[in-house]
């Protein structure tokens, strides 16, 4: 097995002893849980469900980038949701990002995130060919 990092400043750096993708033989990617910070900033992004969930997905999207795939090679997700009534909310700025042939998903509520926000989204991925 081939196993190489992925990294990039347009995403969060790690918050502990973790990475933020790794690509495996070359041909898939799995990303790290990603969460609503600025990569720019460090900040957590201020506002509802909504503005978490584009944050988290824009950096779930960088890493992808980085590492030779994009959200329409996505294969599965899983979005952790502190909150399952923001799920419709949370649900409509996903199908802004996966508009056609959706990956496969699970959503699950948690007690409770990194830092405290509402939403943390991970992803596998294939690599463009």
């Amino acid at each position: 097995m081939s196993k190489s990092i992925v990294l990039t400043p347009n995403a969060p750096a790690p918050i502990g002893p973790y990475s933020q993708g790794v690509k495996v033989n070359g041909t898939l990617i799995f990303t790290a849980g990603q969460i609503p910070l600025d990569p720019s900033t460090g900040r957590l992004v201020e506002g509802d469900i909504k503005a978490q969930t584009r944050r988290s997905l824009q950096n779930v999207q960088a890493i992808l980038e980085t590492a030779g795939a994009s959200l329409e090679t996505v294969i599965k997700t899983t979005v952790f949701l502190k909150d399952m009534s923001e799920f419709p909310a949370m649900n409509e700025v996903y199908g802004e990002f996966f508009n056609s042939n959706p990956p496969a998903r699970s959503t699950v509520e948690v007690s409770r995130l990194p830092k405290d926000v509402r939403i943390e989204i991970e992803a596998i991925a294939e690599a463009k060919h």
